[in-house]
């Protein structure tokens, strides 16, 4: 995610290994006698997010807007699903909202809550391998509570979502991990005068009693923290990108002409990607421009949420602003339809991002690759020191769930990606790349993957290489640059964040956040 400003139905699937099943496998599912107790998959850096004992199919979610977002919205989240050991409940994250009741395979449940999960109790036991429904009337709020950002977003019309990186349950009851993903479908009711857009394809507009109700369906499964709802009195712009990919784009009414002109370079973006890794992954693409502050953009899957300030603040140069734009189309390929197994393998996701930015930079307004590589080099020790290792990040820190979202993970990723480039030549590279989005497709995939795949690209054991670039304290001699030095520590902007060591390569001030 990123940003860098001032930062069946279908699908294939791979099962849950390692780490992310340890604890999952290590409980034991309550008995409906005992209380309700909140479960996790057992992420290494958010152990709590996610349910084991099921596999979600696909979301329905209905959402009414009366106007006002400050309010809470009603809303009705459907989830089908299927079993995968026997179970006397079923965990759902979902917090920040009041629960009016449940139905599982149309019966009213008992439900309950502990922690930041909603505990469901079927009436009847629900057997290894079946198919569930399970259907939440709630509500939504948009409001945040003190010290906890993320799910939707205030804009000054009315409504976005941010839900990377545990934040889709503050929105809507769900299975709230990118290991499993699913179909959406979004209802959403407004008053005459909004626009409501989701992820997908629209599927419908109704309108009854000066209010309409628009739905959207994804073609591809989607990670809950992709989940994308934009209300507002918005302009829906079309455009037509390469071989006749529909682009739409969701900007304030108002400034449609003013944005225009950024909006035209999408498509160019989208055949200059698709020249360096494949045919884009899924059914349309577009920029969700919203009045709102919010320190990032978000690679929401089809519908990327930018900052609007992002494209009218002159202080920001043009190259600049189009690399981001390439930063979070670039996760539609790795961090969307290629998604993190776990929250550890997040340097896939940003890493990659962060070596197309830079490329992008680098063939289009001849902002140096080789340069910006080398002052992240400098400063990768104190990276790795201050976050971690780019696969082995450290834990958020209390209160700050999204503070993985470090340099380490950004810059520092990318020049892990520069080193194998270094490694193991252009050519071999570029096949890794395309092969990576091709072969994991609509799926997720870890980091020991993306060894594998390079290993037998390369045609030789690469372990040594990623154990070192990937897990070291310190940072590897970079292959072919034997003069490349750590640099001493950064310093700190006047709002006390990090500036980075490639500040070179950006416009000054510009920093690390999530996007």
């Amino acid at each position: 995610m990123p940003r860098t400003l001032r930062s069946r139905l279908p699908r294939r699937r791979r099962a849950l290994t390692g780490t992310l099943l340890a604890s999952a496998v290590s409980v034991c599912l309550l008995a409906a006698s005992a209380p309700p107790a909140a479960l996790g998959l057992g992420d290494r850096l958010y152990p709590t997010l996610g349910n084991p004992g099921y596999d979600v199919t696909s979301y329905d979610l209905s959402l009414t807007y009366a106007g006002d977002n400050s309010k809470p919205l009603r809303a009705v989240t459907t989830i089908d699903a299927r079993t995968t050991r026997d179970l006397d409940r079923i965990n759902l994250d979902f917090t920040h909202g009041t629960v009016d009741s449940v139905q599982v395979d149309g019966l009213p449940a008992d439900f309950a809550s502990a922690g930041e999960d909603l505990v469901v109790t079927p009436r009847i036991p629900l057997p290894e391998q079946s198919w569930v429904r399970v259907t939440v009337h709630h509500t939504s709020d948009p409001v945040s509570e003190k010290g906890r950002d993320g799910g939707w977003v205030r804009t000054a019309d009315g409504l976005a979502m941010a839900n990377q990186a545990d934040a889709a349950h503050l929105v809507f009851p769900c299975n709230d991990h990118p290991s499993d993903k699913a179909m959406y479908t979004f209802h959403i009711t407004a008053p005459e005068g909004y626009t409501a857009v989701a992820n997908g394809l629209p599927a419908g507009v109704t309108r009854t009693g000066g209010s309409a109700t628009w739905t959207y369906r994804t073609r591809h499964p989607m990670a809950t923290e992709l989940a994308q709802v934009s209300i507002g009195r918005s302009a829906v712009l079309r455009r037509t990108g390469p071989h006749g990919l529909p682009v739409r784009d969701v900007v304030p009414a108002a400034d449609a002409k003013a944005l225009e002109p950024w909006l035209a370079r999408t498509p160019g973006q989208i055949a200059w990607m698709e020249s360096k890794v494949g045919p884009y992954p899924f059914e349309t693409y577009g920029l969700l421009m919203a009045s709102a502050t919010t320190g990032f953009e978000l690679e929401t899957q089809t519908l990327s949420l930018f900052e609007k300030e992002l494209f009218t603040d002159p202080a920001w140069p043009q190259w600049y602003v189009e690399s981001v734009m390439v930063h979070e189309l670039s996760h539609q390929w790795f961090g969307d339809s290629v998604s993190p197994r776990s929250w550890s393998d997040l340097w896939l996701n940003e890493g990659h991002a962060t070596w197309y930015e830079a490329l992008y930079a680098d063939e289009t307004a001849h902002k140096s690759m080789d340069a910006r590589m080398k002052a992240a080099y400098g400063a990768s020790d104190g990276w790795r020191a201050a976050g971690g290792p780019p696969a082995l990040p450290k834990p958020p820190k209390a209160g700050q769930k999204v503070g993985i979202f470090r340099a380490n993970v950004y810059d520092g990723a990318a020049l892990v990606l520069y080193a194998l480039r270094q490694e193991i030549g252009k050519d071999a590279f570029e096949r890794v790349e395309r092969a990576w989005v091709h072969d994991h497709r609509d799926s997720t995939a870890a980091t020991a993957d993306f060894e594998h795949l390079a290993s037998t690209v390369a045609g030789r054991d690469l372990s040594a290489f990623f154990q070192a670039w990937l897990y070291g304290e310190k940072t590897p001699p970079m292959p072919g640059h034997p003069d490349w030095k750590q640099a001493p520590p950064p310093a700190a902007d006047k709002a006390g964040r990090t500036v980075k060591a490639a500040a070179s390569a950006r416009p000054a001030g510009a920093a690390t956040a999530r996007g």
